[in-house]
């Protein structure tokens, strides 16, 4: 061992550096997850952390919004990274236009969040932004 050398806790290092990147989410763990951080990028490079509702349908999480800026971020790059319980994942974004999906997404969420997701939805209006997350490569 180099003179001088001092052991350092791993835990300290795992603190300072920061949540931990992960590949993919595990969905079924985060199913009862009330919500997660979105981290994007604004148009002028600044970074943006946004609260958001999940929901897990058919084994995979889903996020939405309404005319919003993180939301015109993902628009714009097709990108987030997602934080959840511990990790960070980024993330690729497939916006979702099939009518049937989108029924079945949107009543998973009415069915988590209730009066809440109900009252909500005039501010995220008619046809939200519903966006399918798949781990980036």
């Amino acid at each position: 061992m180099p003179r001088g050398f001092r052991w350092v806790p791993i835990a300290l290092c795992l603190l300072a550096s920061g949540p931990a990147a992960a590949g993919a989410p595990d969905w079924a763990s985060l199913r009862d997850v009330e919500t997660v951080l979105v981290l994007t990028t604004d148009e002028d490079g600044a970074p943006r952390e946004t609260t958001v509702w999940l929901v897990v349908q058919d084994g995979v999480g889903y996020v939405r919004t309404g005319s919003t800026t993180w939301g015109d971020n993902v628009a714009r790059s097709s990108e987030l990274e997602l934080r959840a319980a511990g990790s960070t994942h980024p993330m690729r974004v497939e916006f979702v236009e099939d009518d049937a999906l989108r029924q079945r997404v949107t009543d998973a969420f009415g069915a988590k969040y209730g009066l809440s997701d109900r009252v909500l939805s005039w501010i995220r209006g008619p046809r939200p932004k519903i966006m399918r997350l798949h781990p980036r490569e």
